[in-house]
């Protein structure tokens, strides 16, 4: 590699509140849980974590430049003592990150279901991530020094800001290659010129179904109800839109148990297949498996580029196969940070 690329991640940092529970309580019933622990979390700062494991190639080196873009509340004790330091120690700068005064730092709530194979669910209560508001202030931050060769980009900051930015950084002027994954999908969708410009779209089948919905053009694409499967003829034709339409090159679809759908578009080139799962001994929680499987496409990609190598010459199916290991090593381990492999292992 001629250089160290650079990854900046624009989005959320949470503190994540976990319950573990041997079951869901019902409408109105009270349950003891197992077990109540602290974590460092949110998904901008989860892809940020695992861009930033994933980049070391020994326990002491880094191959890849990773940086935190985002705000949380000013003197909140857990980000100076929790969230702050697992960044760092990740490998993560937090230069960005702004402190704001008069708001709280993001939380999230989430009860992990220890008798159905680790699923969760999850409560979020925004906080400071809900005032990152001022698109020009985060682009210039975002651009500080140049652009760089990968933006990542979720749902968990506000729309308006997500749309402001992906047109500031899709114009035809800027270099700098944009992952976006839509997680949780905004209530009012995503249009589909923002997308336009886009490098990579990664979403799971929950996002893909909801993307079906909000977006004009493709509601006239049936695909199956939310109790089946997507099927790839569904999903190959979703992305042969998404590749004509809004000309992403690259789409990518987790489906859990299921496996990994992708579909590459470039000169002379349609490269589209369903992976497999990896099976695993145990699923102990499957909450930071999304994060870490988009932070480790999202390394592989910047590595790409630093070799000056065009998008197009991409090995995408190696980019997701690696990818789809590191998640599956996650789910093995507990906690949303703390489960997300460091790229030596």
């Amino acid at each position: 590699m001629s250089r160290r690329p650079v990854i900046r991640v624009i989005g959320s940092l949470n503190i994540d509140f976990v319950t573990r529970t041997p079951r869901v309580p019902g409408p109105g019933e009270t349950l003891t849980a197992t077990s109540m622990t602290v974590h460092p979390g949110g998904k901008g700062s989860n892809q940020a974590v695992a861009c930033g494991k994933a980049a070391f190639i020994s326990p002491s080196s880094q191959d890849v430049v990773v940086e935190m873009i985002g705000a949380v509340g000013a003197n909140d004790p857990y980000y100076a003592s929790l969230l702050k330091p697992t960044l760092e120690k990740s490998g993560v700068s937090t230069a960005g990150v702004e402190e704001m005064e008069g708001v709280q730092t993001g939380t999230a709530t989430i009860i992990v279901d220890e008798g159905s194979n680790g699923e969760n669910r999850i409560l979020v209560v925004p906080g400071a991530n809900a005032q990152v508001r001022d698109v020009d202030k985060v682009f210039q931050t975002a651009t500080k020094g140049g652009d760089p060769d990968v933006v990542v980009m979720q749902g968990e900051i506000p729309r308006s800001t997500v749309l402001g930015l992906l047109e500031r950084f899709n114009s035809t002027d800027c270099k700098t290659c944009v992952i976006f994954n839509p997680a949780p999908m905004f209530p009012e969708g995503v249009p589909l010129d923002a997308l336009k410009g886009l490098a990579v779209l990664v979403v799971n089948e929950t996002e893909c179904r909801q993307l079906f919905a909000s977006v004009e053009e493709l509601k006239t694409v049936r695909v199956s109800g939310p109790d089946e499967l997507m099927t790839e003829g569904e999903l190959d034709r979703l992305t042969s839109y998404l590749h004509g339409t809004a000309k992403i090159p690259i789409v990518v679809v987790t489906l859990g148990s299921q496996g990994v759908y992708y579909s590459f578009e470039a000169p002379d080139l349609l490269d589209r297949d369903l992976l497999p799962a990896l099976k695993v001994d145990r699923v102990v929680d499957t909450t930071g498996a999304g994060d870490t499987f988009v932070g480790y496409f999202a390394t592989a990609v910047a590595r790409h580029l630093a070799q000056a190598i065009q998008l197009d010459d991409l090995n995408v199916r190696e980019a997701v196969t690696r990818a789809n290991e590191a998640a599956a090593k996650c789910v093995q381990r507990s906690g949303a940070m703390d489960s997300i492999p460091f790229g030596y292992e």
